[in-house]
């Protein structure tokens, strides 16, 4: 079984481990090779790390649909599937209907919930109990192809974004791979997505990550670990980026403005909002490390009584 992998995050990698492990990977596919950090040194995808490891023929085209010759390549492949997870580009039809039997796609939500880039912060975001992956065909449009196999992951309260990309990552290998053996068996009928029902879960950024403080606690808590470890929400204490990391909703009645410093201890920053207070545990300032704010607070200041601000700086 010849197989054509297509994928880039860390989340793709234990997919690519689980079909290295039972069949011919005969290609990856990941996007090119980008700058990075102060030094802006050009750093591999994990996926192409993984390919490099394993001596696997590597394509990293900038645009895969106005790439001639690399399609050409891969139809000379004459894989068995395409299967793809957060590739980070769309296909065009005449690459879906290159291999033997089809092109499947892992998507982390149970679609047509969370279509788009960012499904499982947004999950998190807009306090789901329950989310998962979905195995679909793929189309020329973003994550609406025919679905073919899910999985539900349950949502703890205290969850955060970089646990559950851990989870569903490991247990979308095993749909991937569960998949590819009913399609070949014929055990699978897929099933068409109801449009009407779907969300989108738009990608992330910085301005997108700054708190608003005029929302409830339980939504800026949810906000804070759907963005835990990235891209982080943060707010601005003193002209200063605050990134926080931990925090939690206490039901009490506020008194002042949202993002009001009500209370600074050892236990947390009490900081009100529209209903109820936020008590952050942990925060970082730039040039410092991730703390919990008893450990901060040894060496630091957080004053009661400054607003924190929800004003986006450039």
């Amino acid at each position: 079984m010849k197989i054509v992998f297509m994928g880039t995050p860390e989340f793709s990698v234990p997919t690519l481990l689980k079909l290295i492990e039972e069949y011919d990977v005969c290609a990856v596919f990941t996007q090119p090779d980008r700058p990075r950090g102060r030094g802006k040194k050009l750093v591999f995808s994990q996926v192409k790390e993984v390919a490099v490891q394993h001596n696997i023929r590597i394509f990293q085209p900038e645009k895969l649909k106005n790439d001639r010759e690399t399609i050409e390549k891969l139809k000379e492949l004459e894989p068995d599937f395409i299967i793809v997870v957060a590739f980070g580009q769309i296909l065009p039809l005449e690459v879906l209907n290159i291999p033997k039997f089809c092109c499947i796609n892992l998507h982390a939500s149970l679609l047509p919930q969370n279509r788009g880039a960012a499904p499982i912060n947004w999950a998190i975001i807009n306090g789901d109990k329950v989310t998962g992956n979905t195995t679909m065909l793929m189309g020329e449009s973003l994550d609406t192809g025919d679905m073919l196999l899910k999985e539900q992951i349950g949502i703890t309260e205290e969850m955060t974004y970089g646990q559950l990309h851990d989870i569903l990552s490991v247990s979308g290998a095993e749909l991937v791979m569960d998949t590819i053996k009913k399609y070949i068996s014929s055990d699978i009928i897929p099933e068409k997505q109801i449009h009407s029902n779907s969300t989108y879960a738009k990608m992330l950024n910085k301005e997108i990550a700054l708190i608003n403080w005029n929302t409830t606690a339980v939504e800026i808590c949810n906000f804070i670990r759907g963005l835990n470890p990235k891209p982080t929400a943060y707010t601005i204490y003193e002209n200063q980026t605050m990134k926080i990391y931990k925090a939690k909703p206490i039901e009490e009645k506020c008194k002042h403005v949202p993002g009001y410093i009500t209370l600074v201890n050892k236990e947390g920053i009490k900081v009100e909002t529209s209903l109820g207070m936020v008590l952050i545990k942990e925060l970082q300032f730039p040039g410092g490390k991730i703390l919990t704010v008893d450990d901060f607070l040894r060496g630091n200041a957080i004053n009661e009584g400054v607003v924190l601000s929800s004003l986006f700086i450039k």
